[in-house]
């Protein structure tokens, strides 16, 4: 998480005016949407709140990063994954390392790894192959189909 660490040093120190190593909670709203954040009129309230009973209205880099902003970017971040994870779990279904999953190789993966047998019919475009857009390549990465 170096670039998000980053990311929140630089607005963090942006919306430090008096340079004190502090944020005040009145520009704490400002700040967030600075970094691309448009929390709704409940969350502001909810964070000033708590900067104000926490931390005496100014909050330190750490407790902005570990209280406020950390779990706000993981949890808008949880339902993202990375091509990384995406291309170690193709891997995973791709057990004969040829960059495609066959029908068979995906319920054998199903079987294997998750416990769970195929239910229903998922090669879309009937060409023996499986990949995300059902035409047989997805951004020149890998490729599924019939070829």
């Amino acid at each position: 998480m170096p670039e998000e660490l980053d990311e929140l040093q630089v607005a963090f120190k942006e919306f430090d005016y008096d340079g004190d190593g502090f944020l005040h909670y009145k520009d704490m709203a400002e700040c967030m949407r600075a970094m691309g954040y448009m929390p709704s009129e409940m969350e502001l309230i909810e964070i000033i709140q708590q900067i104000k009973m926490k931390w005496g209205g100014h909050v330190d880099f750490d407790d902005f990063c570990t209280e406020l902003m950390g779990p706000r970017m993981l949890a808008e971040t949880a339902h993202m994954m990375g091509m990384r994870e995406v291309r170690s779990a193709f891997k995973q279904f791709d057990s004969n390392g040829d960059g495609r999953i066959t029908l068979e190789e995906l319920k054998d993966s199903m079987k294997a790894l998750l416990g769970e047998k195929l239910k229903k019919d998922i090669d879309l475009n009937k060409d023996g192959g499986i990949d995300f857009d059902g035409e047989g390549s997805w951004e020149g990465g890998w490729r599924g189909g019939g070829g």
